[in-house]
């Protein structure tokens, strides 16, 4: 049997809800959920990431999204995940079609038990021909805990797949290299680099501010795993097959070089930081040339209270971030081994090993074209005495 292919399609609040009303556009869902049906039965397997809840709740607890705060919208999303997925299943079924609700939060996304349990759900999916509806749970995450947007969530699941393609609905065709309100603005039919567009869509202008930035922050994190990305206009008619079948104009955003392995895209795609590490420039070097991983006396500075199997990321003392990796130790038992690394490690922490605290092997070199976070605040720093 040859292999399905796997596509990830994104859509947003503004295509699912009427932005005055505050009500659903079933007329789009209705065209969006006839495509994907057809797409299902000529072989493909879809996951759909699904915005809406929050502005269909608003109504419901009597307020406006410019006058919404973080406890309206938690509020709202309770109670407009139950119309969307109600809507979403009705009008499947009109289509032969099943669905499945998942709902996640980052630290699902960035544990990495959590973020197979989720994968292996979406595979037993896939085998039963239900499509998975997939959204952050914004009833119970904080501005600190949060994803951040259903873009960089689609990239994480296209990831967590290893699908073909990721396919992001907006409200414009693609991307322009400027304000596409401007006459002077061109269209961009396809990218190779997408980092080299991250920085023009920035700018105070129509293109960042109307989410084109996390829209190119998605597809770089999909391009760094393997995916690629197609930013389009969501139409009525056929939204998703009519790209796939290159029938209209849209962004492509190509997948180029070679794919590291899935643990080392996992690495890569980060949307949070556990802790951090600053290590010397010297010791820097050495790992961006793949010669070592991290010992308790690279050690400069320690950032964050982490655990034995969190993600890491590594600074220089100029506070570049040059790769991220699982740590073999907690914060509290890095410190202890950094603070005393004369002492022999089995009186340090109580139990002998030979482990790094990264080993190289789970450590990502970081290129130009990986997102880069900045490291915690100042007063989160634990200074560890050379």
């Amino acid at each position: 049997m040859p292999k399905k292919k796997k596509i990830v399609v994104k859509i947003g609040s503004s295509l699912l809800a009427n932005s005055d009303r505050l009500t659903l556009r079933y007329a789009f869902m209705n065209g969006l959920m006839s495509d994907l049906a057809q797409l299902q039965k000529e072989g493909y397997d879809i996951i759909l990431t699904s915005s809406g809840s929050v502005a269909l709740g608003l109504n419901m607890i009597g307020k406006r999204p410019e006058d919404a705060g973080i406890m309206d919208k938690q509020a709202a999303a309770a109670c407009g995940q139950p119309l969307l997925m109600n809507a979403y299943r009705q009008v499947a079924s009109e289509h032969g079609m099943d669905v499945g609700q998942m709902l996640v939060t980052v630290d699902d996304m960035e544990e990495r038990r959590r973020f197979l349990n989720i994968k292996n759900t979406m595979s037993r999916l896939f085998e039963s021909d239900i499509m998975p509806i997939i959204n952050e749970n914004d009833s119970v995450a904080t501005h600190d805990l949060r994803v951040g947007d259903n873009d960089r969530l689609s990239a994480k699941v296209a990831q967590m797949i290893e699908a073909d393609v990721l396919i992001i609905l907006t409200s414009v065709e693609g991307l322009y290299d400027r304000d596409p309100s401007d006459p002077d603005a061109k269209f961009i039919a396809e990218i190779k680099d997408v980092s080299e567009h991250l920085e023009s869509t920035t700018g105070v202008s129509a293109l960042g501010s109307g989410g084109m930035l996390t829209k190119m922050q998605a597809a770089s994190m999909a391009q760094n795993a393997g995916v690629e990305t197609i930013i389009a206009d969501g139409i009525i008619e056929r939204p998703v097959s009519s790209v796939l079948k290159n029938e209209r104009r849209y962004t492509r955003c190509l997948v180029t070089g070679k794919t590291a392995s899935p643990l080392k895209v996992w690495l890569s795609n980060r949307l949070q930081v556990a802790g951090t590490l600053v290590v010397s420039t010297e010791v820097a070097a050495s790992v961006i040339a793949g010669e070592c991983g991290i010992t308790r006396q690279d050690v400069i500075s320690i950032q964050g209270d982490f655990s034995k199997g969190d993600v890491l990321h590594v600074y220089d003392e100029d506070g570049t971030e040059v790769a991220r990796g699982l740590t073999n130790f907690s914060s509290e038992e890095t410190m202890l081994m950094a603070r005393h690394i004369d002492m022999p490690i089995e009186d340090v922490i109580g139990y002998k090993t030979k482990s790094d605290v990264i080993a190289a092997a789970n450590m990502l070199v970081l290129e130009e074209n990986h997102l880069l976070l900045d490291a915690l605040e100042e007063d989160q720093r634990v200074v560890v005495p050379l």
